[in-house]
């Protein structure tokens, strides 16, 4: 069973991308993207990848990103 803790500020992103983190995003309170990596984000976008070709962009206005962590 893996931990969640939420992204909020940068730091969280920046550590998060860095680390290579594995995230979850919800949107509307459904999961829209499961186990995927940052690969950037700014003020307005996150973009994720869950595998070589499926690259996903999320509202970080409209999203919850939690970081998983194994326990």
């Amino acid at each position: 069973m893996s931990l969640q803790y939420r992204l909020i500020t940068d730091a969280d992103f920046e550590e998060a991308l860095q680390r290579g983190f594995r995230v979850r995003v919800f949107q509307d309170n459904h999961i829209v993207d499961a186990s995927s990596i940052i690969l950037r984000f700014d003020d307005n976008t996150v973009v994720t990848q869950s595998s070589v070709s499926d690259l996903s962009y999320h509202n970080r206005k409209n999203c919850e990103f939690f970081q998983l962590k194994k326990k």
